[in-house]
């Protein structure tokens, strides 16, 4: 059990290109904490000197705030199981799986879970990038979205309009992973759902209608105030709502999260979601989509780190 009194290690940044943002979400999480009398510090994620820090400092348990790289993808996990030190969110096989979109799909579609046509190309496979695009547009059309597998916050995503875009659009995905996904672009609401374990209970939070000025939910979109705009809960319906949300549990399950993740949804004209991802590090920064839906119940930003905290394990 976590007392007040005990070191939570709040760990940022690290090699990640998505390293800013994880500062930001740290630090956020940090003060959040220290508000609710918890003795919380930000530590600097050096995966070699890691357990050396948090073992000087007397850490009791590790805040999981590294966005992409080690903090998604099992290795910080990995490094803190074989070292006993509890940490929040997914363990090491759910994180290195939702990380890697490629398996992620896989994943869902072994389950039968909705979710876009694809298809997974692996860089020694892609072979010449012109017979490629005449592949995808026959596939898929326009426009299309490509996407690299193991980068988060939109980074190595393009969504191609027009045929000339399609090569640089790989050859972008392909210069941040080895998997690239093709997938049919869903045409309708972007959408995402929370979703909180507390006491072995699963609780979904309410859906988020995604609605970006530019029309595109890209990194600028994402991160700029003013930019995006967040309903919460989305006039859906009770009916779509519950639909949503069912898609959004069916993935949590299947891919084996745990703590609070968040999975992205696309809804068509005809109310039919499909799931596009799941996020197990959501970001914690002023215009993140886990704390605006936990507002919407009720639930303070110190309150839902709070929680947080509570479930590591």
């Amino acid at each position: 059990m976590i007392t007040k009194n005990d070191v939570v290690a709040v760990v940022l940044g690290g090699p990640s290109s998505e390293a800013e943002i994880s500062r930001v979400t740290g630090g956020a999480i940090a003060a959040a904490l220290r508000e609710k009398g918890y003795n919380a510090k930000e530590v600097e994620l050096v995966p070699d000197r890691l357990i050396t820090t948090l073992h000087a400092m007397n850490a009791k348990v590790v805040f999981n705030a590294v966005h992409g790289k080690y903090g998604e993808d099992g290795r910080l996990q990995s490094i803190l199981e074989a070292a006993g030190i509890p940490y929040t969110g997914c363990g090491v096989l759910a994180s290195a799986v939702s990380m890697d979109k490629s398996a992620t799909k896989r994943y869902l579609q072994s389950a039968g879970v909705s979710t876009p046509r694809c298809l997974i190309i692996n860089k020694r496979e892609a072979g010449d990038l012109a017979a490629l695009k005449a592949h995808i547009l026959e596939a898929f059309g326009l426009p299309v979205v490509i996407k690299a597998a193991t980068q988060g916050s939109s980074i190595g995503v393009v969504i191609p309009k027009e045929a000339e875009a399609i090569e640089p659009a790989l050859k972008e995905a392909f210069s941040y992973s080895d998997n690239v996904l093709v997938e049919e672009c869903i045409k309708g609401k972007e959408l995402t759902v929370a979703i909180m374990e507390e006491k072995g209970e699963l609780k979904p939070l309410p859906v988020i209608w995604i609605a970006p000025h530019s029309g595109a939910y890209d990194f600028h979109s994402k991160y700029t105030k003013g930019a995006t705009d967040y309903h919460c809960p989305a006039p859906l319906g009770d009916e779509v709502t519950a639909h949503v949300q069912g898609l959004a549990l069916a993935a949590y399950k299947v891919l084996g999260l745990s703590g609070v993740a968040r999975i992205d949804v696309m809804l068509d004209e005809h109310n039919q979601g499909y799931v596009l991802e799941a996020n197990t590090v959501p970001g914690m920064t002023a215009t993140s989509l886990v704390p605006k839906a936990a507002a919407a119940v009720g639930i303070a930003f110190p309150d839902l780190c709070e929680r947080i905290l509570l479930s590591a394990k």
